[in-house]
């Protein structure tokens, strides 16, 4: 048997995982890996974030290791390398805005088991007959609580899934005030910036480049549109206490003057005709020969900055 199973941290570089970490380092447990699955959509604050907390756990002597999904399949496609452009090119929102659940197990949970299966501890623990122990970072808040639920019914034989937060009966107050003891700055909410779970108030706080790919994904995705408005689905009126908002987010951003009338039209008028001019053209040439979505992205928003 093993004698001790290796622990590896699912970290969101959010509010949660990070109060979760850091109260495990802090009460001598043991955690010999840290994984962050970077979406390449993550909020420019949790990226501004990251490096901070990695040396955190660097100076306590908790290795940490960052991955990410690699697409490989193109076919007529310009190469992506991010969620976002994934939804871009293909005309797309994310399947939380169908209510399919999320975008998780593609870019989060299979790059985190894909870097394990070739982990030396993790080959080790598994030839002997043992499962990783992967910690998570939900807390006791009625949001995790229907997280964990669902996460219940999961089951894989090569990992025991434990959860720290709520063996310990923090909410999401407590794991703020924990990393605030730690003498860290508190992350935003880890999502990707065009989750459709984002709030009115998560929307306002986001960078200029991030509310124009919105209305240029929900632009692009609309013509295919028909059971929703957008990443929001449907409106909510505010009864019971919640926050009015449109069922898209790009008429939010107009509401609420994130963007200028103007440029919000211009970019609904004219960017997903460029989008799929710029798609047509790359579609002839060879793989290795065709210009990234990425690159294409970063003309548009230098574009949008000098208009």
């Amino acid at each position: 048997m093993v004698e001790r199973a290796p622990v590896i941290a699912a970290w969101g570089a959010g509010v949660d995982s990070t109060a979760m970490i850091i109260e495990l380092v802090e009460r001598g447990e043991p955690i010999d890996m840290v994984l962050f699955a970077d979406t390449g959509s993550e909020k420019t604050d949790t990226y501004a974030f990251i490096p901070v907390f990695r040396r955190w756990m660097d100076r306590h002597d908790v290795a940490s290791d960052i991955v990410r999904y690699e697409p490989r399949n193109f076919k007529h496609w310009p190469p992506y390398d991010s969620l976002g452009t994934n939804m871009l090119t293909n005309a797309t929102l994310p399947s939380k805005a169908f209510g399919r659940g999320s975008c998780s197990l593609k870019w989060k949970v299979a790059p985190q088991d894909k870097w394990t299966a070739q982990w030396a501890p993790a080959i080790r623990c598994w030839g002997e007959g043992g499962r990783v122990v992967k910690l998570i970072g939900y807390d006791c808040s009625s949001a995790d609580q229907r997280r964990y639920a669902h996460a219940e019914g999961y089951a894989d034989p090569r990992y025991d899934y434990r959860y720290p937060l709520r063996e310990l009966g923090w909410t999401r107050a407590d794991c703020i005030a924990r990393i605030e003891r730690a003498g860290l700055p508190v992350p935003p909410k880890s999502s990707c910036f065009f989750c459709p779970a984002m709030r009115p108030h998560e929307v306002d706080a986001l960078s200029k480049d991030e509310l124009r790919t919105i209305v240029l994904m929900e632009a692009r995705a609309k013509p295919r549109l028909r059971t929703i408005d957008g990443l929001w689905r449907k409106p909510v009126v505010g009864r019971g206490g919640a926050t009015p908002r449109p069922g898209n987010i790009t008429a939010y951003i107009r509401q609420h003057g994130l963007l200028s009338p103007s440029e919000v039209d211009r970019i609904v008028a004219d960017a997903p005709l460029a989008l799929v001019a710029f798609q047509a053209a790359q579609a002839c040439k060879p793989v290795e020969q065709r210009m990234s979505m990425a690159r294409w992205l970063d003309a548009f928003h230098r574009g949008q900055s000098a208009g």
